[in-house]
C-alpha cells in the first residue's frame, strides 16, 4: 500500500522520479551533512585561531569540496566548465599584440609595424600555450644564470656562435645547454673591465661605489643576453633588460630564462610604460638605436626617464673616427647628436674610445634660461605614460619629484621622501608589516603537500621551501612593493616585476624609487613579455578591480597561465566572488588550487594554485 505523499509526488514527478531531481536531493543531503559537519569542526577552529590567528584551515574539507562541485557541474551538462585545449606547435612562444602583418593591413608604417599594437591584433582564441617538445625545468638560482637549456629558448646554434660583442659572448657546454661566464669564475668577455670603467668615468674609485653615487636601477636598452646586468645585479643594483620583440633570438626571452630582469619594448613610435624619472641610469652598448633620428625624439624620451642628475651610457664602434694629434684614431659623436645633447641640457662627463656618459642636469630651470634654442617644456602630468605617442618635449622639470640622484638617502626611502610620494610614512609602515606577515605564511605554502590528502598548514613543523625556490616573481597589483621589500628583507634569492595596473592609483614612483623593477600596464591587455618566463604571480586584490573595469576574467587567467613556467606558483587574495570564479576559471586550465579561508572574520580567501608540467 503506497502513503497519500507518495501518491503526490508521483502527480509531479511521475511514477519515475526525473535523474536531475534525484542529484539534486543527493547534493542536497550532501550539503546538509557538510554543514553540520563544518559547525563542529568551526568550534574546534575559534579555539586554535585563538592560539595562532593566521593559521589556515578546513584544508580537506575545501578540497573535497572543490572536487565535489566540479563532479557536480560535469555531471548535470553545464557548458561553462569544460578544460581548455592546447594551442598548435607553432604558438610555443607566442606574443600577443607584435602582429606585423596585421599592424601593415592597418596602415602602420616607418617601423610602426614592429611595435606593441593590442588594438589591432586581438586574438580571440582561447587555448594554452604549449612548451616545447624539449623544454626543462631550469635550474635555480644562481646556477640558473649561470647555464640554461637551449630547449627552453627559440634561439638557434648559428645565432648564438655567430654572436661576438661583448655582452653577448657565450659558449656551448653540451647539445642541450648554453652556458655563460659568471662573476665567480674566468671571465674573458670585460663585463667586469666595462663596468668598473663607467664607474671611473663618472668620478668614483670603483663598480662597488654605485650606490653611493644615488645608481639603485638602471635600464639597460638592447641588453644582449644580459651579461652587464647580470653583473650590476651582483652589485646589488636593479637592472632591468629592454629589448624590442624578435622571433628568434630574442634578449628578453634569454635574459628571463637566466632569472635576470627584463621587458619586451623599444623606441619606435610611443613611450615607454615608466613615469618621468624613473631611472638613474640609461645604458645603451650596440642596441640598435639612430639617437639622432627623428629630430631626437629618441634622446628626449630618455632624458624623460631619466632622474636629475642620472646618466646615459652609449658604447657605439659605429661612431665617426676622427684623426687625433697623437695620430691615433679618435672616436666622435655626429654633429647633430651632440647639438641635441646641448638642447637637452646634459653635460658630456667623459669620452673614452667607443663609450660616452652624459649626465642629465639637476638644474629645472636650466631650459627656461635657454629658452631660444632649447626644447618646450610639457604641459600637464606624464607620470601615467602609457605607451603614448612620442613627445617632442621635456618632462618631469615642476614634478614634485625632482631631486638629484646624489641627494638621496642611502638606504631605505626616508619619511621626506615618502611625503613628496603623498604616502603617510605610518600607512607604509603598517603596509610592510603586514606583507612580512604575509609573506611568511606564503612561503610555508610554496609546497605540492598543500593540494594532497593531508596538506601542509603554515607553521607547521616541516622544513620550509628553500630561499632559492622560486626567481621570478610578478606582482600583478603591487600597490607600494611591499611584497617585493618583504621578500629582500626575508633573503630570498628573487627579484619582483611589481605591475601597477593603470587604472589605479599611480605607485610605480615609489617602487622605481626604492629600487625595484615595475612597469605600468593595463591587464585587460597581454603583458609584454615571452612565454613561460616567471616562476610565480602574484594577484592582491586585482581579480575584484577587473570586474569594475570590465576586463575579461578568462583572458587575464589565460594570459597567467601563458607566462607562468610549468610547475609554477599562482597566488591570489581576493573576496570571496572574484576567488570562486577563479577557481572555476583555473580548473579548466588543470591547475592545482585550494581555496583557503583566513580565520580573521574577513571575506578575504586566498586561492594558492601550481601549473602543471604537460608533456605532448
Amino acid at each position: 500500500m503506497r502513503s497519500p505523499w507518495y501518491k503526490k509526488l508521483s502527480l509531479v514527478f511521475g511514477h519515475r522520479p526525473p535523474l536531475n531531481w534525484l542529484l539534486l536531493c543527493l547534493v542536497s543531503v550532501f550539503v546538509l551533512i557538510a554543514l553540520l559537519g563544518s559547525s563542529s569542526s568551526n568550534a574546534f577552529d575559534s579555539v586554535s585561531s585563538s592560539v595562532r590567528s593566521d593559521i589556515y584551515s578546513n584544508y580537506r574539507r575545501l578540497k573535497e569540496q572543490a572536487l565535489s562541485d566540479y563532479l557536480e557541474l560535469k555531471n548535470l551538462g553545464t557548458d561553462h566548465v569544460k578544460d581548455i585545449g592546447l594551442c598548435g606547435k607553432e604558438r610555443e612562444n607566442y606574443v600577443p599584440c607584435y602582429n606585423v602583418s596585421a599592424n601593415l593591413l592597418a596602415g602602420l608604417k616607418d617601423g610602426e609595424e614592429f611595435d606593441r599594437h593590442c588594438e589591432v591584433s586581438r586574438d580571440q582564441q582561447h587555448c594554452l600555450i604549449r612548451s616545447p617538445k624539449d623544454y626543462k625545468t631550469p635550474l635555480t638560482w644562481p646556477s640558473g644564470r649561470d647555464v640554461v637549456w637551449s630547449g627552453n629558448v627559440k634561439l638557434s646554434k648559428d645565432q648564438f656562435l655567430s654572436s661576438g660583442s661583448m655582452t653577448k659572448r657565450l659558449m656551448l657546454l653540451e647539445e642541450n645547454q648554453i652556458s655563460f661566464h659568471s662573476d665567480d669564475g674566468m671571465i674573458i668577455d670585460g663585463v667586469k673591465d666595462y663596468s668598473h670603467q663607467i664607474a671611473e668615468m663618472i668620478g668614483l674609485g670603483g663598480d662597488s661605489e654605485f650606490r653611493e653615487a644615488g645608481v639603485r636601477n638602471v635600464l639597460d636598452i638592447g641588453c644582449g643576453f644580459g651579461s652587464f646586468g647580470a653583473h650590476l645585479l651582483s652589485l646589488n643594483l636593479m637592472a632591468v633588460c629592454m629589448a624590442a620583440y624578435e622571433l628568434t633570438g630574442s634578449q628578453v626571452q634569454l635574459a628571463l630564462e637566466r632569472g635576470l630582469p627584463a621587458i619586451i619594448g623599444n623606441f619606435i613610435s610611443r613611450q615607454l610604460p615608466f613615469p618621468s624619472l624613473s631611472y638613474d641610469m640609461v645604458h645603451c652598448t650596440q642596441c640598435g638605436i639612430f639617437w639622432d633620428d627623428k629630430d631626437g625624439t629618441f634622446l628626449i624620451e630618455v632624458d624623460r626617464v631619466l632622474k636629475p642628475g642620472g646618466y646615459f651610457v652609449l658604447t657605439s664602434p659605429k661612431s665617426r673616427q676622427q684623426d687625433s694629434s697623437a695620430g691615433t684614431k679618435k672616436v666622435s659623436i655626429s654633429a647633430p647628436f651632440e647639438e641635441f645633447t646641448q638642447k637637452l641640457c646634459w653635460n658630456l662627463l667623459e669620452q673614452q674610445e667607443e663609450t660616452f656618459i652624459w649626465q642629465k642636469t639637476t638644474d629645472a630651470q636650466c631650459h627656461v634660461s635657454r629658452k631660444q634654442s632649447s626644447i618646450p617644456l610639457c604641459n600637464g602630468d606624464d607620470d601615467k605614460s602609457y605607451y603614448r605617442p612620442l613627445a617632442q618635449c621635456i618632462s618631469g622639470t615642476t614634478n614634485k619629484r625632482w631631486s638629484p640622484i646624489q641627494n638621496r638617502s642611502s638606504g631605505s626611502l626616508s619619511s621626506s621622501e615618502l611625503e613628496v610620494h603623498g604616502i603617510n610614512p605610518e600607512d607604509f609602515s603598517e603596509d610592510m608589516e603586514f606583507w612580512r606577515s604575509a609573506l611568511r605564511n606564503y612561503w610555508s605554502l610554496l609546497t605540492p603537500l598543500i593540494f594532497s590528502d593531508h596538506p601542509k598548514r603554515p607553521g607547521d613543523e616541516d622544513p620550509m621551501p628553500p630561499h632559492n625556490m622560486v626567481r621570478n616573481v610578478m606582482d600583478m597589483n603591487a600597490h607600494y612593493g611591499g611584497l617585493n621589500a618583504a621578500l629582500l628583507e626575508a633573503r630570498k634569492s628573487v627579484w619582483v616585476m611589481n605591475v601597477v595596473p593603470i587604472s589605479e592609483c599611480n605607485t610605480l614612483p615609489v617602487i622605481l624609487d626604492q629600487g625595484f623593477a615595475g612597469i605600468l600596464h593595463n591587464w585587460c591587455e597581454p603583458f609584454p613579455t615571452y612565454p613561460r618566463t616567471y616562476d610565480m604571480l602574484h594577484a592582491k586584490g586585482l581579480f575584484s578591480h577587473l570586474a569594475t573595469e570590465r576586463c575579461s576574467m578568462v583572458d587575464l587567467v589565460l594570459e597567467m597561465d601563458r607566462i607562468l613556467r610549468p610547475e609554477g606558483w599562482v597566488i591570489i587574495s581576493d573576496k570571496i566572488g572574484p576567488i570562486e570564479r577563479a577557481r572555476t576559471l583555473v580548473t579548466q586550465l588543470r591547475w592545482e588550487a585550494r581555496v583557503i579561508d583566513l580565520q580573521n572574520g574577513s571575506d578575504q580567501r586566498l586561492l594558492l594554485c601550481q601549473k602543471p608540467f604537460v608533456r605532448k
